[in-house]
């Protein structure tokens, strides 16, 4: 009994995990496509002269070297986070097996002690 309620335990943790890295994959996914994307594809768009001038060479500036990097740092703690949370999860399914070999092996030294 007490098995079956931590096993059903460790399965909704597993899924609750797998749901918020799954949302990180989607929100990673956002920041690729609807910020970094289109700000790199304005930048090309500036650069190959569709506006011109000092305005133009300060807006690249801008969105070059302040932007970019800060979507770039957003997309790396969303990617740092979610490997993060997998080595959780790694941990807790190494563990999780070491626990359940211990557990037999304890249980077949005390059936060979106390046969059934």
């Amino acid at each position: 009994m007490l098995g079956a309620i931590k096993k059903a335990l460790l399965r909704l943790a597993r899924q609750v995990v797998q749901g918020v890295l799954s949302q990180l994959t989607q929100q990673l996914n956002i920041v690729r496509e609807a910020a970094l994307a289109p700000m790199r594809a304005i930048v090309q768009q500036v650069t190959g002269g569709v506006w011109r001038g000092d305005g133009a060479n300060a807006f690249v500036e801008e969105v070059s070297s302040l932007m970019i990097p800060g979507v770039g740092q957003v997309a790396d703690h969303i990617t740092i986070m979610h490997r993060n949370l997998q080595r959780a999860v790694d941990v807790i399914d190494r563990a999780d097996q070491q626990v359940n070999t211990k557990v037999n092996s304890l249980a077949d030294v005390f059936g060979a002690i106390f046969p059934g």
